[in-house]
């Protein structure tokens, strides 16, 4: 199989079927609602959907999302190359999946109908997102991320202090933003959420680092354990708030809470929130010399 053949079956994969440990935390969910409950009835209908389209092989979503590409790269690949051919394979994923076009020039609300946006003066790919990186292995590894406009629209980015929040520069602090951007949401973004954090670093380098952590799986647990704790004290607290799957109530806002610290300049203290709607759409493509396995 070459490179974007592979590409083209791991968009078909990602759109069409929810990660295990997602469907498997939803699951769970059901457990935890009240029977009766209309949070019971959601969740049902969720599991549902994701069995139709799963066994149809259907997106699971109307809104196919922005498609996010994570790429490690062995040394010496071109990057060209593969930039070619994920836009050669996103344009006839559009097309056979089927994605809906989702890339909409913001100047005169152009949409390409291909789900590739590049920019005409200089070549640029602005769609897909591709973030590449190398490393020592021999193998391409791409994470592919299909991002929902819902979840993408109620991000939020703090600067600490917060004096709205009494929020001050701490991990408490860092924790009222969290609180307080899923008190915002409510339901607008498609709960249970995921929701991946950032803290410290820059601007645009937190806002990069808070989605890619969505990658992570529901169960993991943070390399550090100061944040691993931190992380189920806020999965508590969020859950707490009774907004439940789709804003309806219910016991499960959210199904898990990923954090990644990082340096700061002493002036700054950033906080960013990315959310991650019940639709996961993640998959992980690793493929060399023509050999390709999909997770």
């Amino acid at each position: 199989m070459d490179l974007e053949k592979a590409i083209i079956k791991l968009y078909r994969k990602t759109a069409t079927s929810i990660p295990a440990d997602v469907e498997h935390s939803l699951k769970d969910s059901l457990k935890k609602e009240k029977k009766g409950s209309i949070a019971k009835h959601t969740i049902s209908k969720i599991l549902e959907n994701i069995e139709i389209a799963r066994r149809d092989s259907l997106p699971i979503c109307q809104d196919t999302g922005t498609p996010v590409m994570y790429i490690k790269a062995p040394m010496g690949e071109s990057h060209h190359r593969l930039k070619q051919a994920i836009v050669n394979a996103t344009r006839k994923a559009t097309k056979t999946v089927p994605l809906r076009p989702n890339s909409v020039r913001v100047v005169d609300e152009l949409n390409t109908g291909d789900n590739v946006g590049l920019d005409g003066f200089k070549e640029e790919i602005h769609q897909p997102v591709i973030h590449i990186e190398q490393w020592d292995k021999k193998d391409i590894m791409i994470d592919l991320m299909l991002k929902g406009g819902g979840s993408e629209n109620i991000g939020m980015q703090y600067k600490l202090p917060d004096k709205m929040l009494k929020a001050d520069r701490c991990i408490e602090g860092v924790k009222k933003c969290v609180i307080d951007a899923v008190f915002r949401a409510q339901g607008r973004g498609c709960p249970p959420y995921i929701l991946g954090v950032a803290i410290g670093g820059s601007k645009d380098l937190l806002a990069i680092e808070s989605k890619k952590q969505l990658l992570r799986k529901i169960g993991d647990f943070n390399p550090d354990d100061r944040l691993a704790k931190i992380e189920m004290e806020l999965k508590r607290e969020i859950n707490s708030l009774g907004i439940g799957a789709m804003g309806l109530g219910g016991e499960v806002t959210t199904l898990g809470v990923k954090i990644k610290a990082l340096y700061r300049n002493p002036p700054s203290y950033f906080v960013d929130i990315s959310f991650m709607c019940w639709v996961c759409r993640r998959g992980r493509l690793v493929y060399r010399n023509g050999d390709a396995e999909f997770s």
